[in-house]
């Protein structure tokens, strides 16, 4: 039996079957044995009470997408699960796992050839009501997947404690009827063994990331009003926050928020706000206010499928143009994307940083993928960025808010500064922040608005840039583990390829990309719009290669590591 460095599993079922919980506690039950892995869920438009998926990868090593096709499909029920057909391939190799009491199977089973063990949920629950089936299906699943059955009792016990005991031991004898089960069935391939490691581990979401990441850079004023999928975000600051003395605001809608955050952050207090696409359209003209006023903040976007209320629940790319062109008006801000659930974390106390060293506004792109994925990672290291925002702390009359200094960035006066008074104007104003309709004043502010984001020292964290050769692939956000992956498996095939990630999408950084791009000569652009808005992007302010191609379709169907190699290896011979 072969040994795979990483095994897919997948829960479907409908609403209230509990087949989210099933894949948490796989996916906990293989962290704690010293696997890595990462859970995603895919729910219906109904956001909760429909039908749902858990899809479970665990590996030895650290995992940022799913893979090619799923070795384990677990239909607790079949209801409405041919919705999550596309979303979980299967091939010849897979084995699926169902209750011939509840239906066929969708037909993209029979389809795939994979192989179909029997196990009689209804049966074995009817017999012994107490019992679950989404316990006895984890059962099995864990037995497939010879993962420790002592570590899953325990987690078991953990999770549903606070129940009391007779629901534990329900939990624990459906769990051992799943085992019992499918005891002379097994795959056709078994997870390697995890590698030794002492190194201590955490079990995180992207949002939960991000928030912590907010923290860290020093966020302590947040406002917000709830939006999937986004909603976690608030959800973990609003305690955490209070924790370093800061303080978060649900408001009425997404225009009090921004406004909100733009107050508080005038007042000295670095401030957040964290939205989706719908949320972002409404927050434009404030994002415009906030560039014009040099206040600093940060508005995290996790994007969904749109437009309008689109698909809520699924994953996209699709909100990139309104996030660097959407302000009218010629109103530089900056645009940051997290590539990884670890560097969401990274990505947001980056973003804090550079708008309160810029004292303009900074937008996170993050996404459903990585917002509500949860994996487990290595312990991230304490990153502290030097940089704060300039406060003027004495006064030379007449004080000039928006004085025309070297780099672009003007002392800022904080409330109850003597002779620090000044008005925060969105009109085109002077030094002194007066409103003005002279071309002089305009062109200066413009200017200073312009040249101290493109002038700024960005360093290294600009991009992820990995690998040498003539053939590159470039994405952006979420799409960068799976391009990283596919870069892996074209190695092993003897194709060396350049892994080009962009992180800071704006401003733009020509010099850093050309030479990013020296010496390539294929270019394969990959993203999740149906628009292609990054390849256009990348044309507007960047000179690709001549043989340069995209990848790119909307959500809510991902990416893959294999279609990538395959159109980058089919480009080769157009």
């Amino acid at each position: 039996m072969a040994a795979a460095s990483s095994i897919s599993v997948a829960f479907v079922g409908s609403g209230g079957a509990g087949v989210l919980t099933s894949g948490r506690l796989l996916l906990e039950a293989a962290c704690a044995a010293g696997w890595h892995g990462l859970f995603t869920r895919c729910v219906g438009p109904q956001i909760r009470g429909g039908e749902a998926a858990a899809l479970v990868r665990v590996a030895i090593d650290p995992i940022e997408c799913h893979g090619d096709r799923f070795d384990l499909l677990v239909g607790v029920d079949w209801l409405n699960a041919h919705r999550f057909e596309t979303e979980i391939p299967l091939g010849p190799g897979s084995v699926v796992i169902s209750d011939p009491q509840a239906g066929d199977p969708p037909a993209i089973v029979a389809a795939s050839g994979a192989r179909v063990i029997e196990l009689r949920l209804k049966e074995l629950t009817t017999a012994n009501p107490a019992w679950r089936g989404n316990m006895i299906a984890l059962g099995a699943a864990v037995k497939l997947l010879r993962l420790d059955q002592d570590e899953l009792a325990d987690l078991i016990e953990k999770r549903f404690r606070e129940k009391g005991p007779a629901v534990v031991a329900a939990s624990l004898a459906a769990a051992h009827a799943g085992i019992a089960a499918v005891a002379n069935d097994e795959l056709d391939l078994e997870l390697a063994r995890p590698r030794a490691t002492a190194a201590r581990r955490w079990l995180i979401t992207g949002n939960e990331a991000v928030g912590l990441g907010a923290i860290r850079g020093g966020i302590r004023f947040a406002a917000a009003y709830p939006i999937t999928p986004a909603s976690e975000v608030l959800e973990w600051l609003a305690p955490n926050l209070t924790r370093v003395g800061g303080s978060l605001v649900q408001a009425e809608d997404e225009l009090a928020s921004i406004n909100m955050i733009i107050g508080g952050s005038y007042g000295g207090a670095p401030s957040l706000t964290a939205t989706s696409g719908p949320g972002l359209s409404l927050m434009i003209e404030a994002l415009g206010l906030a560039t014009a006023a040099e206040v600093p903040i940060v508005i995290v976007n996790v994007m969904r499928g749109g437009p309008s209320t689109g698909i809520p629940t699924k994953s996209e790319q699709a909100d990139l143009n309104i996030a660097v062109y959407g302000v009218h008006g010629d109103a530089p801000h900056i645009v940051v994307a997290p590539q990884s659930i670890p560097d969401c974390l990274l990505a947001t106390q980056w973003a804090v940083h550079l708008a309160e060293s810029l004292q303009a506004p900074a937008i996170l792109l993050s996404d459903q993928f990585l917002g509500q994925a949860l994996a487990a990672i290595p312990r991230p290291a304490d990153v502290s960025f030097i940089g704060q925002r300039q406060k003027a702390t004495t006064v030379v009359a007449p004080y000039r808010r928006y004085a025309l200094t070297a780099d672009g960035v003007s002392p800022m006066a904080m409330p109850g500064l003597s002779g620090g008074q000044y008005t925060a104007e969105s009109l085109t104003h002077t030094e002194r922040g007066l409103p003005s309709t002279s071309a002089s004043d305009h062109h200066a502010q413009l200017d200073k608005r312009r040249d101290k984001l493109e002038r700024f020292a960005y360093g290294d964290l600009w991009a992820t840039i990995e690998g040498q050769g003539t053939l590159a692939i470039m994405v952006w956000g979420s799409l960068t583990g799976a391009a990283r992956e596919a870069v892996a498996q074209l190695a092993s095939a003897g194709h060396a390829v350049r892994l080009i990630a962009p992180r800071l999408l704006s401003p733009a950084r020509p010099q850093e990309m050309a030479a990013a791009l020296d010496g390539v000569q294929r270019l394969l652009v990959v993203e999740q719009s149906h628009g292609a808005q990054f390849y256009r992007y990348l044309r507007a302010h960047y000179s690709l290669p001549d043989n340069t191609s995209v990848l790119h379709h909307p959500g809510p169907l991902p990416i893959r590591p294999g279609e990538i190699c395959r159109e980058l290896l089919a480009g080769l011979t157009r």
